[in-house]
């Protein structure tokens, strides 16, 4: 991707996740390369900025591994012929958005390794709060890197430890017990493919069957899209090993009682048809709906939702307060995270490039707006005068999360506190500057409803994180940063 254009688009007032992993194992034999396309285009909303895939064949030589990365959209990279390139009946897929090292080829994942026991291929969602204190002391013992991502850090440590332990889920396991922080991991040895999960579960993981084949993947909506069906999800702190002879075998030593899933992958990243650790991605955004019609009720004519995560809690607000739920706005499926932004001196705006109003639904009309988050402001702002534009006699504006006062160190790219805007502003404030007639976040105390119950990290709400953050910048090039006092630790 040209940076100048990646430049443009990420100055957008939006959230994003880290990435997408998907991994397959064929026990009859076949290629799976296609079956790896389309689960990673059911992964695409988590990753847009590079994609790879890593395939071999385990009836062929240990060391012969076929891959192809590139910079855009997984359409974009690949084609029929690339694909019919890729002979192997185990695969790992990635899909990926840069919270840490740059976004450049180079970075692009699966992360391929030659070394003595064969080769590894590696696919990994989430942020190492201690990569670069990790990657210093590998470089101190020879280590040369090729990339600047902490991903590799991961799999130096796997490819070391397989020297000296007598398998590959043995040395996957002591590798992870040096490193802190979020992972959901889909490995690629010469004969079992892996999956791995923080004790904390942070990121998602599941597990699906289609045929004589098993499939790892960020989703279940992945699942869904190749035709397999879910098995269960990978426990936090579990280690999966996938083989011909053993099935699926399972590694717990690394499990814990206290569990933080990313209360966001609810709210906001996790595609609407997906189920994570049990709960329904979709019920959980009604419920975020139906919580803010009941603290947060107003009068109002109609209610829409900013597409695509704020339909479904639009819908809930709807169903509990009575008020019609409406389309407001028509979302032009054809932008993807490279294209050009507009300059400043044009009049086009890189928010009417993506969504338009539908005049008809909202002229004359109270309306009730729920989004999933308000992050700088400067989105939230012009769609609330486009509204106005539209007609709309008075805006409200409901939030199906609260208000993000904090970074986030576990892979997304939540920016520090200064750039936040409900950072030292109230929400009256917050309500000024977007133009809207009333505002209000749906509480803390709902959150647990979201999540059925489940434990979950509120870091980036409360400042108290499971775990210490790191006193360095992971999200940049290792580059040492001393944050300020944001270290609070759930107790």
């Amino acid at each position: 991707m040209n940076e100048c254009l990646r430049s443009h688009y990420y100055d957008e007032d939006e959230m994003h996740e880290e990435c997408g992993v998907f991994g397959i194992y064929d026990f009859d034999g076949n290629d799976v390369a296609n079956t790896i396309y389309y689960g990673l285009f059911a992964l695409q909303h988590r990753g847009q900025e590079s994609c790879g895939i890593a395939v071999s064949d385990t009836a062929g030589p240990k060391g012969k591994v076929s891959s192809l990365k590139g910079m855009g959209l997984v359409n974009e990279v690949y084609t029929p012929d690339s694909l019919s390139k890729l002979k192997g009946n185990i695969g790992v897929g990635h899909v990926r958005y840069s919270t840490a090292g740059a976004s450049t080829i180079e970075n692009a994942q699966p992360l391929v390794l030659n070394y003595v026991k064969g080769t590894l291929g590696l696919a990994h969602n989430g942020n190492l709060v201690n990569a670069p204190e990790l990657r210093r002391e590998l470089e101190l013992t020879g280590a040369i890197f090729q990339t600047t991502i902490d991903s590799e850090v991961i799999a130096y440590h796997i490819a070391r430890e397989r020297v000296k332990c007598g398998s590959v889920e043995e040395a996957v396991t002591r590798a992870l017990k040096k490193v802190r922080g979020s992972y959901s991991l889909v490995i690629m040895s010469p004969r079992k493919l892996i999956g791995a999960r923080d004790p904390f579960g942070f990121r998602p993981l599941c597990i699906g069957k289609r045929d004589n084949a098993y499939i790892l993947a960020s989703e279940s909506c992945a699942l869904d899209t190749i035709g397999a069906e879910f098995v269960r999800d990978v426990e936090p702190g579990e280690v999966v090993t996938i083989s011909p002879e053993y099935g699926i075998q399972s590694y717990k030593n690394m499990c814990q009682e206290q569990h933080a899933r990313c209360i966001f992958e609810y709210i906001y990243f996790a595609r609407l048809d997906s189920v994570i650790d049990g709960m329904s991605v979709y019920d959980s955004r009604i419920t975020a709906g139906r919580c803010l019609a009941k603290d947060s009720p107003v009068d109002a004519d109609v209610v829409v939702g900013v597409p695509e995560s704020g339909n479904a809690a639009a819908m809930g607000y709807s169903l509990e307060s009575g008020i019609p739920y409406g389309t407001a706005f028509v979302k032009n499926g054809y932008v993807g995270r490279t294209f050009i932004k507009p300059q400043q001196s044009q009049r086009e705006s890189s928010v009417r490039v993506k969504l338009n109003v539908l005049k008809e639904a909202v002229n004359g009309k109270r309306v009730i707006m729920i989004d999933d988050s308000i992050v700088r402001g400067t989105t939230s702002d012009r769609i609330v005068g486009m509204l106005r534009e539209a007609g709309a006699t008075e805006v409200h504006v409901r939030i199906s999360s609260p208000p993000f006062l904090y970074p986030c160190y576990f892979g997304t790219d939540i920016p520090d506190r200064e750039q936040l805007i409900a950072y030292n502003r109230s929400v009256d404030d917050i309500c000024k500057i977007i133009g809207a007639d009333s505002l209000a976040y749906l509480k803390m105390e709902r959150l647990p409803e979201l999540s059925g119950g489940r434990q979950y990290c509120h870091g980036c709400f409360s400042g108290e994180y499971p775990m210490k953050p790191p006193t360095e910048d992971i999200r940049g090039d290792h580059e040492d940063f001393k944050r300020g006092s944001e270290s609070h630790i759930i107790s």
